[in-house]
């Protein structure tokens, strides 16, 4: 079935739907941003079909990579059956699952220290506290507001988002070095992470301010971001233990592929192991 684009209407109607699916407020703005795009291909007033919808869909794979293309088509079919066009839905392209990790995305242990190290240096000791809690917990960054103050004294942080909820353990050490900057800033209470008005804080100043400690650290910028704590956290865990099962709960994955993804290691590593493997004469 062929329905008009009015764009305006469509748009709005889809984000109500996000919102009361309770997706995060990056997820809607991420949506929001494919949808439109869509939205300006087709043209207003115009009807969608498959035909279009297959149209943009090669239209995106030219201009963006694979992984890029199916996560923007992923949101285009969302706002398709929120439309009523559900028969106008697309497959999203085949990927072959990588077996490492690209080089110049691994954040090794050592450049993570050094980077940890020069927020000290700088004096960025909550900078320097979040990075830890988040790659000696292996919790998202969207998930820093259920670090509190009350968490301290059990050493579990009690993380419900989604309609999903998990303990988070927190490290010793670390509850230690977050007790003293409760103690030094007079937080009695609440999340420990937030800004001087009591708001969580945004995750685009946390990536700013790691941005600023790459040169000093001796570190490939590319590499510095929240999320890619969470993978060390995760490869740490996985060659110590080896059990992705718990991994997973850790990590609040519901689904175990997802969490592969977060144990792969480099391929320089990978080629150490081939090499080793002696079936060569």
């Amino acid at each position: 079935m062929e329905r008009k684009m009015d764009q305006a209407v469509m748009i709005r109607q889809f984000e109500q739907v996000l919102k009361g699916g309770e997706k995060s407020a990056a997820t809607i703005e991420k949506y929001l941003r494919d949808a439109g795009g869509f939205a300006r291909f087709i043209g207003d007033g115009n009807a969608i079909t498959k035909d279009a919808v297959i149209a943009y869909k090669q239209e995106l794979v030219k201009n963006y990579s694979v992984t890029s293309a199916n996560s923007m088509l992923v949101a285009i079919n969302c706002f398709l059956r929120t439309a009523g066009c559900e028969e106008c839905a697309v497959k999203t392209f085949k990927v072959q699952r990588e077996a490492f990790r690209p080089r110049e995305r691994e954040l090794s242990r050592e450049e993570y220290i050094r980077l940890l190290l020069t927020a000290k240096k700088k004096g960025r000791v909550r900078l320097c506290l979040i990075m830890q809690a988040i790659c000696a917990t292996g919790i998202r960054i969207s998930e820093l507001p259920f670090i509190t103050v009350e968490a301290l004294e059990t050493r579990r942080a009690q993380v419900s988002l989604k309609g999903k909820s998990r303990t988070v353990i927190l490290p010793k050490a670390l509850c230690g070095e977050l007790a003293g900057y409760v103690q030094e800033k007079n937080i009695r209470s609440g999340s420990i992470f937030v800004s001087k008005n009591g708001r969580p804080l945004d995750r685009s100043n946390i990536l700013r301010e790691m941005k600023l400690l790459c040169e000093e650290a001796g570190v490939e910028k590319e590499k510095v971001f929240p999320h890619n704590l969470r993978h060390l956290f995760a490869l740490t865990y996985y060659q110590l233990e080896g059990d992705i099962c718990h991994l997973a709960d850790l990590l609040g994955h519901s689904n175990i592929n997802t969490t592969r993804i977060y144990t792969l290691t480099s391929s320089e590593k990978q080629e150490q192991q081939i090499d080793r493997l002696g079936l060569l004469l």
